[in-house]
């Protein structure tokens, strides 16, 4: 079952045509419900400031 093979979904794409394992139907359905979807908002947390360390003065 690969590319060669006419009845399976990955031949099909190879050879771009559409039958049972690869319905145009369904796949149409699929990308318009996909697409009707409304995107959710990303919120983004603001990046955490990184405490600086400083410099232990040297020992006496």
């Amino acid at each position: 079952m690969g590319k060669g093979d006419k009845k399976s979904k990955r031949g099909k794409i190879w050879k771009g045509s559409y039958g049972v394992s690869r319905n145009k139907r369904a796949l149409k359905a699929r990308l318009k419900r996909i697409s009707s979807q409304p995107a959710a908002p990303a919120a983004e947390k603001p990046k955490a400031k990184r405490a600086t360390r400083k410099k232990e003065a040297a020992a006496e």
